[in-house]
């Protein structure tokens, strides 16, 4: 790896240590709205726990999030992105 490139990767973890702390905002920030996790499910025609089971969570996670008192991260995130465009892609993918 370059030097340079070490030293933006550097820069950027302590930015983000930084920020986590409180000491500073993300320059963007991405938020699910928790009915349209509901919606999403809803479109699969599935039930709370067959969904969690589909993706990989916990029930408990998946009523978390359609409640909204916590939000999906990273590829749960990008997931229900794909279910809420195009669920029948996700079902014949996950519910084989």
């Amino acid at each position: 790896m370059k030097t340079e490139d070490f030293s933006k990767l550097v820069k950027s973890i302590k930015e983000a240590g930084q920020i986590k702390a409180g000491g500073g905002k993300p320059s963007r920030v991405f938020k699910t709205d928790p009915p349209t996790i509901k919606a999403v499910r809803k479109k699969l025609h599935v039930s709370q726990t067959e969904f969690a089971l589909m993706i990989g969570v916990s029930p408990s996670t998946l009523q978390n999030w359609e409640q909204g008192r916590r939000e999906p991260e990273g590829p749960a995130k990008a997931l229900l992105k794909i279910a809420s465009k195009n669920p029948k892609v996700v079902i014949e993918a996950l519910h084989s």
